[in-house]
């Protein structure tokens, strides 16, 4: 599935897409009425902070992902339509630092909306408490709160909690709002007004698959790499581990992963909250597990798991025996993701309001 550009911001605010639909119409749960604000056409104005939401719906962008975002906005990190920049350096660009997204999680499970980064990681995304969209906004948008900031403070669910649910960062009063300008008849983007993305190195697209990837990013221990592939089962001359796998005689307990290997240098170094960008939408992949230096480094030669869709960039580490089963759980919706991270993997393990005290599946 591809999808079409979205629409050009308007100058100071910020979008919030709609991407799960009935019958063509879109639904936004009970978002709309929790978030409250002024109705002003097509845009909400919310009374925390003057954020300018400009509502985006359009069936074409019916199951949008977070990670699929940045490809799409105009002025963006990546270029519009999905087309992406060669790997090389991204230019410098200006665009607002952030979407928000009212997903199926939003709309059927009563999960807050999906903010994705544009900036610092684009495609990266952390749920925020509808509640809080309008507190949240603002002060990503004055620079009090940045997007690392949502995702070290999110719980095992994806959610960021901020100082165990209340308010962490002040939003200035007597400062305007540099990302949100009074509305302007003006059709571009102001870039004057927008804050101006740094470069960056630009990784190239993973390959498209409807099954797993497992990605190499560390190349400094050539035996380590043929030993975990060894251990996963071998891989085969078109470069998949696990590609015989008879479904029928499969344990799901103890599933073997069945994954496409990624082992190019173009991937050194890939970070997890960069992976939901590179991940192309015509098909569904099923996760991303990284080989990091990690994976050669401890014992049980752990891979890390990329959410890419939930919460994308979010993180499981697993030892690499296990990921298979996730694998199967995950694309039978047997399970969700969160229910595979283990609390020392959340940042900010130790403050109890931020995650429960569970044992990891494996070892339950």
């Amino acid at each position: 599935m591809s999808f079409p550009g979205l629409p050009q911001p308007a100058p100071g605010h910020v979008q919030l897409i709609s991407t799960c639909y009935e019958d063509g119409r879109a639904l936004w749960g009970g978002l709309l009425d929790v978030i409250g604000g002024r109705r002003d056409g097509e845009v909400l104005v919310l009374e925390d902070g003057g954020v300018r939401l400009q509502l985006v719906e359009g069936r074409e962008w019916d199951h949008l992902y977070g990670g699929n975002v940045p490809a799409l906005v105009p002025g963006g990190p990546l270029a519009p339509g999905g087309t992406r920049v060669p790997p090389a350096v991204v230019p410098p660009v200006s665009a607002p630092p952030v979407a928000v997204l009212a997903d199926v999680p939003v709309v059927y499970g009563g999960d807050g909306p999906l903010l994705v980064d544009l900036a610092a990681m684009p495609g990266r995304g952390v749920r925020v408490p509808s509640e809080r969209l309008g507190e949240v906004l603002a002060a990503v948008s004055v620079g009090t709160l940045a997007f690392d900031d949502l995702v070290r403070e999110m719980d095992r669910y994806g959610t960021y909690q901020g100082d165990g649910g209340r308010p962490a960062f002040p939003v200035p009063t007597d400062t305007p709002l540099r990302s949100l300008p009074a509305p302007t008849d003006t059709p571009r983007h102001d870039a004057s007004s927008a804050p101006t993305f740094p470069p960056r190195h630009a990784f190239p697209a993973l390959p498209s698959t409807g099954a797993s990837l497992l990605v190499r990013t560390s190349f400094d221990d050539e035996d380590g790499w043929h030993a975990l592939l060894d251990e996963l089962g071998g891989a085969d001359a078109d470069g998949w581990v696990g590609a015989d796998l008879d479904p029928d005689e499969t344990d799901m307990e103890h599933c073997p992963l069945a994954a496409l290997l990624v082992d190019d240098r173009a991937f050194e170094g890939l970070l997890p909250g960069q992976v939901p960008a590179l991940v192309p939408p015509e098909e569904h992949t099923t996760l991303v597990a990284l080989a990091d230096a990690r994976t050669f480094t401890e014992p049980g030669r752990p891979l890390t798991v990329v959410d890419l869709y939930d919460t994308p960039g979010r993180t499981a580490v697993l030892p690499c025996r296990d990921v298979g089963s996730m694998a199967c759980n995950l694309e039978i919706a047997n399970m969700d993701f969160h229910e595979f991270i283990e609390v020392e993997d959340v940042e900010g393990a130790e403050d109890t309001d931020a995650v429960e005290d569970v044992r990891p599946w494996w070892e339950a």
